[in-house]
Order: C-alpha cells, then sequence, then structure tokens
C-alpha cells in the first residue's frame, strides 16, 4: 500500500489537491499506525491528522523563512517532526462566533484531542491550553490554544474588541455541528461526512471578522501586542513547531544562514524542552481610517518556531509547555521584535 492510498491522503488531497499532499508527505512524519487503507469510515485520528496538515501547509506558505527551512530540510533528505501549531482567541462577545477557545475546542474535541494542562499567562493577561490526541499524543501534533482576557483591560480597549468582533461569523453550520456530534460519539465518519466537514473545520482556523478602524487597532496594539495580532489574523495559526534533536546546533547552523532566529533559546523550569523561533513574517493588512478610506499597513504575521523536548524517566516524551517559555516566544508577533531581528 502506497501513500496515496490511505484515509489521510485521500483527506489532504481533497482540501489541497494531489501536488500538496505529495508534497506534505515527503515532508512530514506521519506515524505509521494513521496510515490505513481507505474503508467506509473515517477515523477521528485520521481526520486529526489530515487536519493537523493541511494548517501547517497554510501556515508554511505564509511564512516565508518557514517555507526556506522546510525545503532545506527536504534537501537534506529528512522530515519535519510537527510538535505543535498554536492559536490565538479572545474570551469577549464575537457576533455569531463562540466566545474565546469554545470556538475552537468544540472542533478539537470530537476529533479526538482533550486538553492536557492550563498554563496561566498572567503577564499577557491570558491563558493557555494544550490539546493533546487521545490516541495518539506523541505523534499527532498537538494544539496550543491560547484565551485572551479582555475585562483585564482598559474599558477604551474594551470597546474596541467589541467593534473589531461584533461581525464575526461562524463557519460551521447546523449540519456540520451535527457532524462533529456524530465524530465525537462514535470516534468515526463515514466518508461522505468526512469530506464535506473537512473544509468547515479548515475554515475555523482563520481570521472571522471583517474589515475594523486603524484608530481600534492602535488602541488594541497599545495595550496588547497579542490583541492586535488576533485582530489582523484571527484563528490562523500563529506558530507551527518542528521537533528537533539539537535545539543548539539548530540555532547556530540558521544563524549561519542569515536567517532572523530568536538570538536566545528558552528553556523550561524542568529544563526538558527548550524553544526558539524566526521572527513573525511581515504581513500586508487594511484598515479604515477616519477619513473612510482604507490604507495598508505592514503588520506581524505568523512565524516558525523550533522545539526540543527530553524524556521523562518513565521514558514518555515530555509534551509538556512552559509559560515562561511560552511568554518569551509570543514576543515573536510584537512590532519591537520585528525592529529588534532586522
Amino acid at each position: 500500500m502506497t501513500s496515496s492510498d490511505t484515509g489521510v491522503y485521500r483527506l489532504v488531497k481533497g482540501m489541497l489537491g494531489v501536488s500538496a499532499a505529495d508534497a506534505l508527505f515527503t515532508q512530514l512524519e506521519i506515524d505509521p499506525r494513521l496510515l490505513k487503507a481507505v474503508g467506509e469510515t473515517v477515523s477521528r485520528a485520521e481526520m486529526a491528522q489530515a487536519l493537523n496538515m493541511v494548517l501547517f501547509y497554510d501556515l508554511h506558505e505564509r511564512v516565508p523563512e518557514g517555507h526556506d527551512y522546510v525545503q532545506d530540510v527536504m534537501a537534506a533528505g529528512q522530515k519535519i517532526t510537527f510538535d505543535h501549531g498554536a492559536l490565538r482567541t479572545v474570551a469577549w462577545p464575537s457576533g455569531a462566533l463562540p466566545p474565546g477557545e469554545a470556538a475552537i475546542s468544540r472542533v478539537l474535541r470530537p476529533l479526538g484531542f482533550q486538553v492536557a494542562d492550563t498554563y496561566p499567562l498572567p503577564r499577557l493577561k491570558m491563558t493557555g491550553r494544550a490539546w493533546a490526541h487521545a490516541d495518539f499524543p506523541e505523534t499527532i501534533a498537538q494544539f496550543f490554544v491560547s484565551e485572551l482576557h479582555p475585562e483585564q483591560f482598559s474599558a477604551e480597549f474594551q470597546a474596541a474588541v467589541t467593534r473589531v468582533l461584533a461581525d464575526s461569523v461562524d463557519p460551521l453550520g447546523p449540519q456540520d455541528i451535527g457532524r462533529l456530534e456524530r465524530l465525537g460519539r462514535d470516534s468515526a465518519l463515514p466518508w461522505a461526512d468526512a469530506l464535506a466537514l473537512m473544509p468547515k473545520i479548515v475554515a475555523c482556523f482563520g481570521r472571522q471578522h471583517g474589515g475594523f478602524a486603524l484608530a481600534d487597532y492602535e488602541t488594541l496594539l497599545n495595550e496588547s501586542a497579542e490583541m492586535a495580532w488576533i485582530s489582523t489574523e484571527g484563528n490562523a495559526f500563529n506558530h507551527a513547531t518542528d521537533r528537533v534533536e539539537d535545539l543548539q546546533g539548530l540555532s547556530d547552523g540558521q544563524k549561519a544562514k542569515g536567517r532572523s532566529i530568536k538570538p536566545a533559546i528558552e528553556v523550561s523550569k524542568s529544563g526538558r524542552v527548550m524553544q526558539t523561533a524566526f521572527k513573525a513574517a511581515q504581513v500586508e493588512r487594511e484598515f479604515l481610517t477616519a477619513e473612510g478610506d482604507w490604507v495598508a499597513r505592514h503588520v506581524p504575521g505568523s512565524f516558525y518556531e523550533f522545539i526540543q523536548r527530553e524524556r521523562l524517566q518513565c521514558g514518555r516524551l515530555d509534551l509538556a509547555f512552559d509559560a515562561g517559555n511560552a511568554t518569551a516566544i509570543f514576543k515573536m508577533t510584537t512590532h519591537e521584535a520585528l525592529e529588534i531581528l532586522n
């Protein structure tokens, strides 16, 4: 059986086409246990793996340095071990969209993900939660979902958040919710339902609100670079992370190539989890001026991250995160980071 005969391939091909699916199967390490022949139904684990691959591809296409790094890995005959993807949410009324991480957790739970741990991020006025897959925790990439708490900011900030998020739409309709409920109940779906559901759940990982005022962006940026980022990028992957064996060596190699990797490596309190990253890509977004015109501005987009994980005494991989590491890594999407690393 070849990769193209598997259920995961069929799901990815249905979303991205043959060329991108072939590239992803060349780029990424995939647990062989997930590569099953197409049957009458598709499992939650296969759908989870396919979703992660599609979201990895999306970020890979949006982050030029990440794209170049992946090409280097492929040229060396190696593969990426996709450790986790991260996204940001806002615990605030959001139009037709469920507020905060509820917009994402309603997708993750039926796919087999469960909260592995919660990480308070008080300096950012956020809470992070790690979602690991119940069936394949070490080999299906985790999700790190952070939630910002506007009630901890000024009234002016809260009003700007309300205006920005007010017209948010919900990518999921009643039929999609029904399919997710059946997936959660049965841990599998018939192929017709799985193929119909995939584009809808992928759409949940994007920006759901429309354009807004430049003045509101500046208000948000003044108090929270994280909320400013959410205002332009929504629930898209903030970063995707490659799990590597020698983070220091990788960092030195990327610096030698002239890439914008973080000057220092972040080390967890346990000493078992180390992280670094490229700076965020700059993207162009349009804002509405007070005169009623649309004006383009360059703002921080997404970035590519690297992580090294050691094993626990029991032999299992330490899949934990670290609040200090996360807070430092979040700085990669601030305007200041772009200036410092340029």
